[in-house]
């Protein structure tokens, strides 16, 4: 096979996007047998009991307990404020979709600084019903963090006090990009894509609260595609919003 044919070849159903999963799988990681000890996964099965739905060991060390979605807030706080856990630091919160119509995981991972340890809380969601409680009151960096997971996953956070998209456009309208049911070219065919860019109007660029601080200024909204004498993009007026006056 030449070179070129094995490059047509690797090409062959780009546009078709992911295949899934095998739905039938089971998305249940295997029990292991004696785990080692961890003194927070001990603590959990003392004070919440079957709320704690399985542990886990990966890579070697790295514990993983899995809780209801229903119940994440008050474990998670527990987690946070009791004076013999204190994982005060939420390292990250991201999620995880494995296709074939299994559940996507939402994924905690806390660090104690205090006791030097670390620990993993997952929290399984049916595609049915994507919606958690928001953590941002227990950890701050949850923020953009949730906002990123509700973007790329569609996963909705009660309680968040911002909840809308960080990496994709405020009006995005082919779902969410990091699911594994998502086309490698997104859902649009290319001259669909082309279409709604070029039928974007210069409001379309900007978040509706963007639009609201600079009309609070006083200030015109930046054409994005002005590459004049002005300097152009959004940088050029927004960017002096803080000294406004």
């Amino acid at each position: 096979m030449s070179e070129s044919e094995s490059f047509k070849k690797g090409l062959e159903g780009l546009d078709q996007g992911p295949r899934p999963s095998d739905a039938g799988a089971d998305a249940t990681p295997p029990q292991a047998g004696d785990l080692p000890h961890h003194p927070t996964v001990q603590a959990l099965r003392a004070r919440f009991g079957d709320a704690v739905l399985r542990h886990e060991v990966v890579a070697g060390d790295e514990h993983i307990v899995y809780i209801p979605p229903a119940r994440n807030h008050e474990i998670l706080e527990w987690l946070k404020d009791d004076p013999e856990q204190r994982y005060d630091f939420l390292q990250d919160l991201t999620a995880v979709d494995y296709g074939g119509g299994r559940e996507i995981q939402v994924v905690y991972q806390l660090w104690s600084i205090p006791n030097k340890l670390n620990l993993r809380v997952k929290c399984e969601l049916p595609l049915q019903a994507l919606e958690i409680e928001s953590v941002f009151h227990l950890w701050r960096a949850s923020d953009w963090l949730e906002r990123e997971v509700y973007d790329m996953f569609g996963v909705v956070f009660h309680g968040h006090p911002d909840l809308r998209r960080i990496l994709m456009p405020y009006n995005y309208a082919e779902g969410h990009p990091l699911r594994k049911d998502f086309p490698l070219r997104g859902r649009f065919t290319r001259a669909e894509q082309t279409r709604r860019a070029l039928a974007m109007k210069t409001e379309d660029h900007y978040s509706p609260m963007e639009l609201e601080v600079a009309h609070v200024l006083g200030q015109a909204v930046p054409d994005p595609f002005d590459a004049g004498e002005t300097g152009g993009g959004p940088g050029a007026q927004f960017g002096g919003m803080g000294g406004a006056g």
